[in-house]
């Protein structure tokens, strides 16, 4: 059996280079045998690709987050294209809208999100997509600029009504931790109208840990704590559940199933 987390912000965890190596070993040997790294800003990629480039299971993605809309980078178009040059890196993202910290202005926000949804369309690649109160405008705009590729509405948290209209877009949907919890019920309705081709699991790390693991810094070796209430919420034994996940994410991001 094995898991791939989709999302882990293996940055963020770590500063030092050996530790950030540590988290991706000790993620192998919990069975995750791949894992994207997420990034917000692309200094932070640069230097986190640096550190991780012997790590044979870790991919990448590059963009900007909504975090980051009021310095996104000096000529971050360019930056971002040449790195997609760069071997393992297979998404743009994570990037999208966040009206609940209030970054920026919205009209900003949005241009941001739009710029990198069209360097995905052009570099025929898929997109990471953040979403935090802000679901009809991250929508609206979906539906006129979603990349063929498609892209994932990571760390899902509206309700399953949300999900019916995302469903009819080449959009996936990744659960984190936050699925664990007793009280998220909007979550552990959306899972019973998702397809199962639709699906994927991330860690979302350091946030978002698993309900067992409440107060500790979360990390991808944790995720078989979210796959296993995935599976109970599905009505299927954890392997059923952890192939499924395993075939959808490698589908997403382009991948080889061995």
């Amino acid at each position: 059996m094995q898991y791939f987390d989709t999302h882990a912000h293996i940055g963020l965890i770590f500063d030092d280079p050996l530790d950030q190596l540590l988290v991706t070993q000790e993620a192998k040997l919990a069975g995750i045998n791949r894992l994207v790294s997420i990034c917000n800003s692309l200094i932070d990629f640069a230097k986190v690709y640096e550190n991780l480039k012997s790590a044979s299971n870790v991919y990448h993605a590059v963009g900007v987050a909504a975090s980051e809309v009021t310095n996104p980078g000096k000529n971050w178009v360019k930056t971002i294209e040449q790195s997609l040059s760069l071997p393992r890196v297979v998404a743009i993202g994570e990037t999208g809208l966040d009206y609940h910290h209030r970054f920026g202005d919205k009209k900003t926000q949005v241009e941001l999100f739009i710029t990198q949804l069209d360097l995905a369309a052009k570099h025929n690649l898929p997109i990471i997509i953040h979403n935090r109160d802000a679901g009809h405008d991250v929508l609206d705009i979906l539906r006129d600029r979603l990349p063929p590729r498609g892209g994932v509405l990571h760390c899902y948290s509206e309700n399953a009504q949300y999900a019916k209209k995302a469903l009819n877009m080449n959009l996936y949907f990744s659960f984190a931790g936050n699925l664990t919890y007793r009280n998220a019920k909007n979550l552990h309705e959306t899972i019973g109208v998702l397809p199962l081709d639709r699906i994927m699991i991330e860690s979302e790390s350091p946030f978002m840990v698993p309900a067992r693991y409440r107060g500790k810094r979360n990390m991808p070796k944790y995720l078989g704590d979210t796959a296993k209430s995935m599976a109970e919420l599905l009505g299927l034994s954890l392997e059923e559940t952890a192939d499924h996940l395993w075939r959808n994410s490698n589908r997403f991001f382009g991948l080889p199933d061995n």
